[in-house]
This record gives structure tokens, sequence and C-alpha cells, in this order.
């Protein structure tokens, strides 16, 4: 694959005029400085979309507060327009967990704050619809994707119907959208009809009227979850239940005198597809238009390596399965090899892979061991409230990647930035099986910068079943084998676990509780975060209803200020 050290990808008239072009297919808005690179969602579908002959342009950062010049500079496209925020939710982008506003954005040139709109997604599509009302809008992302029901959003602390009503795109594609965009813009570019269009998969869209669908999955309406938050509580758990699902239904939700609809998404991508996402030449690089400027997201992950998609953890303020899906899709060995020696050849690396991973590093590759057993599973989680006995857990692969890759000429070290499962390789006797050992041994030893970071969210095990996390007893089986290992090799890496305050379930004695267990003595603690419910959990449902969806009982729920403040600085205050 040839990687160029130019991006072929025009954000401007000027740069479309230079590559010749009379038309362009698709024009992409975001709320990100476009950096070509597969860890940016834009890059990603606008290189797949090149990849089979589709002209496609990006106009990053709009001014959407001037006289629009920024959405009318390259015309209409021939196709349809790409709206998404960027990388992050617009709102969790700007404010802070107690609702401040952030003062920089890590996502933009040098860090400024103030270049994308809150909601960026509905401002931006309907700016587009208003200029250009015959062209489709197609939204997508992880504001979009989070946001394809009815949601509660923490910020103007109500129930939002679908992003689809207010946005007026004509489709939204959800989660990881290579194969349902590539369909749909075939389908427009044929002039299929809007029957034909509403049946591709993975696709929602709003439509009048009821729905015809056999044997969808009907859920309450938007205005039944507004006077009746059991109603919403009910309908969250069929939509989880169904996203966690490999063959789901048809979700239908009325709203108004109509319906969402959200057709089931594609199956898991399989090896050879999600190498074909990756062998794209992608430079890797800021667009050339950002010469001489930082952008400190971009400095973050210039030099990581994504293995896989997805995560079976099923953590209950997550929204990774949400977006990504709960079951592993794995590139090859040799795609992730060739990629790494495509990163030691650049000019700008000096030797160090800042993360070789996923959003769980350790799943790379995993599975359940009967896969017919999986299509029927209606499970969350994998491991809550305990791992599935149909789940391979083996670490050799994993272990195998890391050696392949330090193998490399060029390569110093390969860290593992992203996060880890311990309840992958331990239980509360010790490992699971020996190649549990060699994984946490392989990891403190060759890839861990001093430090190695968890996340055991919590010490109280009824906070913990609230969050779908493990028994804290897991961690403390974790650092008798940690500091075992330390011992043997004559290391002094260090346990660094992170905690969650005013999370639903958790009251004040709580955090007193976890400030002062013994066994998190000796440890450096300073990694906490206050609760902030994200759309689509089912955290963020127990936190506006005060109600598990998962049993429809009660649950506690902090939701004074000054009172989750004091949640999180008990955390800090000296003992």
């Amino acid at each position: 694959m040839q990687v160029l050290d130019y991006c072929d990808i025009p954000t401007s008239l000027k740069e479309v005029q230079k590559l010749g072009w009379d038309y362009i297919d698709v024009i992409f808005f975001t709320g990100d400085a476009f950096v070509d690179h597969p860890s940016f969602g834009t890059a990603c579908i606008a290189r797949y979309l090149q990849k089979f002959g589709y002209r496609v342009a990006v106009v990053p950062q709009p001014n959407w507060r001037d006289d629009l010049r920024d959405f009318r500079k390259l015309g209409a496209p021939r196709l349809y327009f790409a709206v998404n925020s960027g990388a992050m939710d617009s709102m969790v982008n700007h404010y802070t967990a107690g609702k401040r506003l952030r003062h920089d954005d890590a996502y933009t040139p040098e860090g400024r704050f103030g270049q994308r709109p809150d909601r960026a997604v509905t401002v931006y599509s309907k700016i587009l619809k208003s200029i250009w009302p015959d062209v489709p809008i197609v939204i997508g992302g992880v504001e979009a994707s989070l946001r394809r029901l009815t949601h509660y959003d923490y910020w103007d602390d109500r129930l939002m119907p679908s992003i689809l009503v207010d946005s007026a795109a004509d489709y939204l594609c959800y989660g990881m959208g290579e194969r349902p965009m590539l369909e749909l813009t075939r389908a427009i570019e044929a002039g299929r009809n809007r029957s034909q269009i509403d049946r591709i998969p993975q696709l929602a869209f709003l439509r009048s009227g009821r729905c015809k669908v056999e044997d969808a999955l009907i859920l309450h309406s938007y205005e039944r979850c507004l006077s009746d938050r059991r109603a919403f509580a009910e309908n969250f758990h069929q939509i989880e239940t169904h996203a966690n699902m490999l063959h789901p239904q048809t979700i239908v939700e009325p709203v108004g005198d109509g319906y969402v609809q959200v057709n089931p998404p594609y199956p898991p991508a399989s090896e050879d597809e999600m190498d074909s996402f990756w062998d794209l030449p992608f430079t890797k690089l800021p667009h050339q238009r950002y010469k001489g400027k930082r952008i400190p997201a971009y400095d973050m992950i210039k030099d990581s390596i994504i293995t896989h998609r997805g995560c079976f953890g099923g953590c209950n303020f997550c929204t990774i399965a949400a977006h990504q899906g709960k079951f592993i899709q794995s590139r090859s060995e040799q795609s992730i090899l060739e990629e790494v020696k495509r990163l030691a050849s650049m000019p700008h690396f000096h030797g160090n892979i800042s993360d070789l991973g996923a959003p769980t590093a350790n799943m790379y590759g995993m599975h359940g061991k009967d896969l017919s057993r999986c299509a029927q599973c209606r499970r969350k989680s994998c491991l809550f409230p305990a791992p599935c006995v149909n789940l391979d857990r083996n670490h050799e692969r994993v272990i195998a990647l890391y050696r392949k890759v330090d193998a490399v000429k060029g390569i110093r070290h390969s860290y593992i930035g992203s996060g880890v499962r311990y309840d992958l390789f331990l239980d509360e006797n010790g490992f699971v099986d020996p190649s549990g050992k060699e994984y946490l041994r392989e990891l403190m030893l060759h890839h861990v910068s001093g430090r190695l970071k968890v996340a055991p969210e919590h010490t109280e095990d009824k906070v913990l079943d609230y969050m779908a996390k493990p028994s804290f007893k897991l961690f403390k089986r974790l650092r008798t084998e940690f500091d075992k290992i330390n011992r043997e090799n004559g290391t002094h890496t260090e346990l660094v676990p992170y905690f969650i305050s005013s999370h639903p379930g958790c009251r004040l004695q709580d955090m007193l509780a976890l400030r002062a267990n013994p066994s998190l003595r000796g440890i450096w603690m300073d990694q906490v975060q206050d609760f902030t419910p994200t759309p689509m959990t089912t955290s963020s449902v127990m936190f506006w209803s005060g109600i598990d969806p998962r049993t429809m009982k009660p649950v506690y729920v902090e939701k004074d200020p000054e009172r989750k403040k004091a949640q999180k600085a008990i955390f800090f205050r000296k003992k």
C-alpha cells in the first residue's frame, strides 16, 4: 500500500481545483480538525469511499456563526452531505461533569476552544438543509450513533427524542460505518427508491405514519417516555439487549405522528474485512492545511496502532459496545505488522509505539468457543456477573502479537496504553490458565512505561454491581500477583487504579469506605472522575429515572452538585 505524504482529500475549493475535479460525490462536515489517520472516523469513511472510486471532500470545523460561507464554498455534492461532530460527542467535548465549560479542545489546532457548536451534528445538519434542501444529509459518528433513539441529555437534564427529529437529517448511520456507508452511497448513486434504501442494515431514519416491518420490536413512544420513567427504563433494557445480540430485530420507536426505525447492524466484520478498512493510503498526518500547528489529540495517537474493535465487558457507564459492538472484530497479524512497518519508516517516529490495542487491549482475537451459542446469547456482558463458560480467555494469540511487533526493525518499545481487563486472566483463586500469568508478566516487563493503569472503579461490591464490574476481591488478587512479579524480576512497576465517584448506587459512605480500604495502601491514588451520564448507557438511565433497567427496581442517585463534589473530594482528602 502506498502511503502519501500529503492528503489527497480536499478541504477547500482551491484544493478541489488543484485536483482537477468538476464535481464531488460526498462532502463531509465535521467538528474536528481533519486528521488523515485511522483513529479518526471521518478519515476512515472518507478513505474507504475513495477506495471504491468516489470523490470525497471534507469541511472541518466550519464557521456556523458568520454568513455560512463554509457551508457553501464547495457547492452541493453529487450524492449527499455526511455530518458528524468529530471523535467525541460535542457536549462531552465542551463540558465537565460539573457542567462547567472547558477551556481547550484537543481536536482543534493549538487546542483552541470554541471551534464547534454545542450539538454540532444538529447545528450543521439544519444549516445544510436550509441551504441545500434537496440534497440528502447522512449523520453519523459517536454523537449521532448514541442519540439514535430517545435518550437522556445530562446537559439539558431532560429526555430528548432521536437526533433524527431535531437535525432534519435523511439518514443516520450508527456504529462503525464503512460497510453501511458504502452500500448507502451506491444506493443513492444508483437512484434506488426510498423503500429499497430503507432496507440497508445499520441505518436509522424518521418516517411518518406507522411502521409496516413485520416482527419489528416496537418500543414505547417518546411521548410515553416523557411522562413515564419506567417506560423509558423498559425501552432502554430492550434497546441494550438487542444492541448486544448477534441477530437483533428491527427497532421501531414512535414519535409524534411517525416513528424512528433502526435497522439491525451488519454482522461483525471478518478478519479480511477488518484488514480492508486499514489497507488504505492514510497519510497518518494532519491535513496539510494545518502545517506548523499542533493538534493535541493527534499527538496522543500518532504513534498508536489499533488492533481490533468492540468490547464484551459490558460496563454500565460505557458506550463502546453501543457504538462498536460487543463482538470482537480483530485484524490479522499480517495487517497489523504491515502498519507497524509503515509507522517505523515515518520521519517523526522515534521507535516507541504509544498504544498497541483498542478499547480493551487484551480482548484481541477473543471470541466464544462455540460460536453457535454466541448467536443465541442475549447477555450484555461476557464477563459480568461472572465470565461466560463459553468464552475463550486464552492470551497466547495476543502475547504472540506483542512479540512479533517488538521484533519489527525500528521498534524499541510497544506500550499498551489502552485499558486491560484483569478479569480476563484472573479469578479470586489466581490465574485462570498459564497464558494469563504469562500475559501479565509480558505486560509488566515489556509493555508498561513504569505504571500499569487498571480500572476497578470502586471497592464496594454493591456499587460495583450497579456498574456491572467484578468484585474488588479481584483487584486484591491482581495486586498480589503484580507485587510477586515485581519481586521476582527486581522491577518497580506501579499499579494505578481508576475510580468513579457519584455513580448511581454510590453514597458518601461508600466513598469513605473506598478511601479507607486497606488494599489500596501504598498505591498512588489520584485517579478519580465524577460520573458523567452520557447518552445510551445503563448508568445514564439509572441517573435520570432512579430505576435500574435490568431489574426495574429503584436505585439511589446522587444528583445534588455539592454532594457530588463532596464524594469526589473525599478521595483526595488527607487521612
